[in-house]
């Protein structure tokens, strides 16, 4: 007998896996480093549908001018005329994405200084058709790795792990701080249909925790997968500033505490 196609339901599978990669690539003097970065993503084209969208965020070594000439790569490149910090360029490369986005699509945001592989978007996809709605590349859980990374930057990090577990208990997450994350387009839309530009308000590197905590009263389905830092690769100094990071981190959780919980269900 045959079968309505118009009416027979998709798998479920079908239905979570179709859809666009936007990846996000937040930029602040990352002109040595994205090259490569963009012809690595190029190789995850060939198999995927994605979109890069590079956040040039006030810099002044001409990052916007190396993005153009990756063959098969749909590049778009948004501008800060003065530099924002990595929270305002997460944001506006959020909402540059949710302005095209469907709903079945996919939001990977990474850092652009090479140091994350995209060969993991594969296993991001994955965990999205299984059922997740937010994906961490973590360096906390079997597989991953952060030896390439300065004394101070796995300091920071894995201090900041143990106090936001101890302190937030979001489920499913062991690294808070990772960089390299995948999201549901329905997700975020929910989110920032409530916060609005209030999204994303740390204009520090806070604002990957800022986002998962705002991100939790939507009740997302959270899992993480290895990630091996490649920190080595780094071309330039980093932009992280120990102690200004760690007062970020301190204020985020008091605003926490005394924010209230949205007056709707999410």
């Amino acid at each position: 007998m045959a079968v309505d196609e118009r009416q027979a339901p998709a798998a479920p599978d079908t239905i979570r896996t179709r859809g666009r990669t936007h990846v996000v690539l937040p930029a602040y003097n990352e002109a040595a480093s994205l090259p490569p970065l963009l012809h690595r993503i190029a190789e995850v084209a060939r198999t995927e549908e994605v979109a890069v969208w590079v956040v040039d965020d006030g810099s002044s070594d001409g990052t916007a001018d190396v993005v153009s000439g990756v063959a098969g790569l749909d590049v778009h490149v948004v501008r800060h005329p003065v530099n924002l910090g990595l929270g305002q360029a997460v944001q506006s490369g959020l909402r540059a994405v949710l302005a095209v986005a469907g709903q079945d699509d996919l939001v990977v945001v990474m850092d652009a200084d090479d140091t994350h592989d995209p060969a993991l978007i594969t296993a991001l996809r994955a965990e999205i058709a299984a059922g997740a709605d937010v994906v961490i590349c973590s360096r906390f859980v079997a597989g991953g790795d952060d030896t390439t990374a300065p004394a101070f930057r796995r300091f920071l990090s894995r201090g900041a792990a143990v106090l936001f577990r101890r302190v937030l208990r979001v489920d499913g997450v062991r690294d808070f701080t990772s960089g390299f994350r995948a999201y549901r387009v329905s997700l975020l839309d929910r989110a920032a249909g409530h916060w609005g530009e209030r999204l994303v308000e740390e204009r520090g590197f806070a604002c990957m925790v800022e986002l998962l905590l705002k991100l939790r009263h939507c009740r997302p389905v959270i899992a993480e997968v290895p990630l091996r830092l490649r920190y080595d690769r780094k071309q330039g100094p980093s932009k992280l500033k120990l102690r200004r990071t760690i007062a970020q981190y301190l204020k985020l959780l008091m605003r926490d505490r005394l924010a209230p919980a949205p007056y709707r269900p999410l």
